[in-house]
């Protein structure tokens, strides 16, 4: 139907097959009487209905709208009773490095299955991601003020009121937290661009939109002397944590990245990000930062102490009170698995589970923080097709009652 995800189901033994479909149970021979044949569907009221398909999965329940007209209705109004779903698990959306329009696969780990997926919104793979309670929010590559709010699963977006600062800063960091008992949501984005004809000072500027006013705010602005931004922030539990990292001006600057916090709801303040700046736990390469139930993790990349910008194992942090707290380690045998693993590689994380994929494999990983669990997913039905492919993605959490 016009609008809706068109899913399509690849099981792990055979990536050509198609979505299976719902099938009538076929008549027999027996000579029964029609009049005394109930249909079960006819007589289930429609909270009933609505409370039934809220226990599937979110792939079953978008699929099972192309049963009947009733079940259609069902499932795209039905918000009180989707409210109350079962918990569903993050999924993980993978797509190729190109010029070329953006689609790809997603991994749902409940089922372990992958489904064809055109993402909304995004038109290029250089474009930013922040993903929070069932909306993603996508930044566009080129014009950094150009900024999307989706929810993947209903196909419902928005395009957000072009955001201050400047549209083509350095660097520009995007993240997104949702307020799911307000209805509300919260973008914010850190600018970093470098001081003209010096070098060692860096402009950093944050910018809040709230969708309850639907506009944008600009809350900090501060000039970094030998460190500079990034494109890695995430909001947790009210505060907007950006990495920085060292330009090198400054000698003998150890580690060469930091974690800068700031507390959206504090007043503007003239406090230096680098007085609450909290030092990297090792040498890293490639951190990526993300929100598990309102605890800040980082993955990142272990650089070799004499030559950091070569990998040698990825770590899992956790910061607690202002310090980091080692989760684990992927275990070499993964690590290994990977293949030639470059020191860049995507990763993220929501509710328990971390994803981490290399971009030059479709191979994905997921580790389980709850369980402490390590686990390759099912094969991906995307393969390299030449030497120099490199493949990304982001993960997103599946909702349908909420809108952007």
């Amino acid at each position: 139907m016009e609008g809706q995800t068109s899913w399509q189901f690849h099981p792990t033994s055979h990536h050509q097959s198609r979505v299976a479909e719902f099938e009538p149970v076929g008549e027999d021979n027996d000579n029964h009487d029609e009049d005394a044949s109930v249909s079960l569907d006819a007589i289930l009221p429609d909270d009933l209905l609505e409370k039934v398909l809220s226990f599937l999965p979110i792939a079953s329940i978008v699929r099972s709208s192309s049963v009947c007209k009733r079940w259609y209705e069902a499932v795209h109004s039905g918000w009180h009773s989707r409210a109350e779903m079962s918990p569903q698990k993050p999924w993980y959306f993978m797509f190729t490095c190109s010029d070329d329009a953006v689609s790809g696969y997603v991994y749902d780990p409940s089922l372990r299955k992958w489904y064809g997926f055109d993402f909304p919104c995004i038109e290029r793979s250089n474009w930013s991601v922040s993903a929070s309670g069932g909306l993603v929010c996508l930044m566009d590559g080129e014009n950094r003020n150009r900024i999307f709010v989706c929810n993947p699963i209903t196909r419902d977006q928005k395009r957000l009121r072009d955001a201050p600062g400047g549209k083509a800063p350095d660097y520009t960091a995007l993240a997104m937290s949702v307020d799911r008992s307000a209805h509300s949501y919260t973008v914010a984005l850190a600018k970093c661009k470098q001081a003209p004809q010096d070098y060692c000072q860096w402009g950093l500027s944050i910018h809040i939109y709230e969708s309850g006013t639907r506009s944008w705010a600009t809350l900090f602005s501060e000039v970094l002397v030998g460190w500079r931004g990034g494109d890695e922030c995430v909001i947790c539990d009210g505060v907007l944590y950006y990495l920085i990292y060292s330009t090198g001006v400054l000698r003998n600057v150890e580690p060469r990245h930091c974690l800068a916090m700031y507390d959206l709801s504090a007043r503007p303040s003239r406090t230096s990000l680098m007085q609450m700046a909290v030092p990297a736990p090792c040498s890293l390469t490639c951190g990526r930062l993300m929100n598990l139930k309102d605890r800040l993790v980082m993955v990142g990349g272990i650089g070799k102490h004499d030559r950091p910008g070569i990998i040698k194992g990825i770590g899992i942090w956790e910061l607690h009170n202002r310090a980091w707290r080692a989760v684990t380690r992927m275990p070499q045998k993964f690590f290994q698995g990977f293949g030639e693993f470059d020191d860049v590689f995507a990763s993220g994380g929501a509710d328990d589970l971390i994803y981490i994929q290399s971009f030059g494999s479709p191979a994905l990983l997921t580790f389980d923080v709850t369980q402490r669990v390590w686990r390759w997913s099912a094969k991906s039905p995307m393969s390299k097709r030449f030497p120099l492919q490199l493949f990304t993605g982001f993960c997103f959490e599946p909702r349908l009652a909420i809108a952007s």
